[in-house]
């Protein structure tokens, strides 16, 4: 068991209880994982790092379902149908090509229409205020001070969208706890179990402290549609101080993303006049040198630049 939790708790925020996961690998052979995505924009490095964690989550011996919220995108007004159903498509396909290919893809309003997932949504809001629905949701909608009736209800839908995938560990980033603890909270409402959250760190913008990656904003993130020329001149750009840890991007993203998926160690390379070429066969290693800094932001940008183009390549390529 103790190979398992290193694998499914490894680039972890938190985990919402251990206890319980170690419970429900004591219990169940092969236990449900899933996590949700509006199929927003294009897929970036923000998103890559859940992925990761699905990819761990099959190595730990979990069946992983992927679904593909089209209805919560609608609800939280990310698009209309045409776009959002095109977007379903590509993402699914994307998912495949990073290697998740025994995973189940779900679309949401495949079984979000029934009768019984109604009345479950219906009671779920019969015991939420609206501030408390609107407080889960501060993180992932646009404009909250003027939001919609049908973000209030958003919460709902992924709290009942738990139960009718049969979920026993539900992933997301970090920016889902408010949605998850109040499903924790409410699911004996609808006769389902108290579920185990597992949440992801999220990628700080590339240009700078106090936001995070995402698709509605470009310059933050990088996309798997992006070339070579595109990767270059982001990262080229991105904030990345001398010896600082904290919201460094890069950083974050070697830990996140490029450690979990490289096959060896990870190289950074630079000139003989420098130092010239080193390894590092962990992050925490790398991690440890860049704080003592003995590796440059520009060395380091370098070789995120390399390993990023040949990732995303092998991604477009399929």
């Amino acid at each position: 068991m103790d190979d398992r939790l290193e694998i499914i708790t490894r680039n972890t925020e938190e985990i919402v209880t251990e206890d319980e996961l170690r419970n429900l690998l004591t219990m169940k052979s092969e236990p449900v994982c899933y996590c949700g995505y509006e199929t927003s924009g294009d897929v970036h490095l923000g998103h890559l790092v859940t992925m990761s964690k699905l990819k761990d989550m099959e190595k730990a011996g979990f069946k992983v379902k992927v679904l593909f919220a089209d209805w919560h995108t609608w609800l939280n007004r990310k698009g209309d149908w045409k776009w959002i159903h095109e977007q379903t498509s590509i993402w699914e396909e994307t998912f495949k090509a990073f290697g998740l290919r025994s995973a189940e893809y779900i679309l949401g309003s495949s079984f979000e229409r029934s009768l019984e997932y109604v009345d479950d949504v219906f009671t779920l809001s019969l015991d939420t205020t609206i501030n408390r629905a609107l407080r889960s949701m501060q993180v992932i909608a646009r404009d909250i001070e003027h939001a919609r009736v049908s973000q209030v209800l958003y919460p709902f839908l992924q709290i009942v969208d738990i139960k009718y995938l049969g979920v026993d560990v539900a992933i997301g980033g970090i920016e889902q706890r408010k949605i998850h603890m109040l499903g924790r909270e409410l699911s004996s409402k609808i006769n389902y179990k108290e579920f185990v959250c597992l949440h992801t760190p999220l990628i700080s913008s590339l240009t700078g402290p106090g936001d995070k990656m995402s698709s509605s904003k470009p310059d933050s993130m990088i996309s798997i549609r992006d070339g070579e020329d595109a990767i270059k001149e982001k990262i080229n750009k991105a904030y990345c101080p001398v010896g600082v840890k904290e919201e460094n991007p890069l950083l974050q993203i070697a830990r996140l993303i490029l450690f979990p998926k490289i096959t060896g160690a990870f190289e950074i390379k630079r000139p003989e006049k420098y130092g010239g070429n080193v390894e590092f066969d962990s992050y925490d290693s790398f991690e440890r040198a860049y704080l003592a800094k003995e590796v440059h932001p520009m060395d380091l940008k370098k070789s995120v630049v390399d390993y990023l183009v040949e990732i995303i390549s092998e991604i477009r390529a399929i």
